[in-house]
């Protein structure tokens, strides 16, 4: 297990740290979500760039999550991608929250 592993997972026990921790789920898994679909495709930034009109700068800070993408950049995202946008709602505590 890394370093940072072993950190985190101390860490997580602190509840005020794993309540903060628990907040950025979303946010990053929005973030990955994009970078594997990129990948997945092929494409680099500058490539999805060109596909959707977006800047490369835009698609960085998406990415890096210097930026919070809103549900129509996700389409068009999407759309370069030539994929379909999925956004669902489910149970807390359920395997597949956050």
């Amino acid at each position: 297990m890394s370093d940072f592993r072993n950190y985190l997972n101390q860490q997580l026990k602190d509840p005020a740290f794993k309540a903060e921790w628990d907040a950025l789920q979303p946010e990053l898994a929005i973030m990955q979500a994009m970078i594997d679909a990129r990948k997945q495709s092929g494409l680099t930034q500058k490539q999805l760039s060109e596909r959707t009109g977006i800047a490369q700068s835009d698609i960085s800070k998406m990415e890096n999550g210097s930026a919070n993408p809103s549900v129509r950049t996700l389409l068009r995202l999407a759309d370069g991608l030539g994929m379909h946008l999925k956004i669902e709602f489910v149970p807390k505590g359920s395997p597949n929250a956050g």
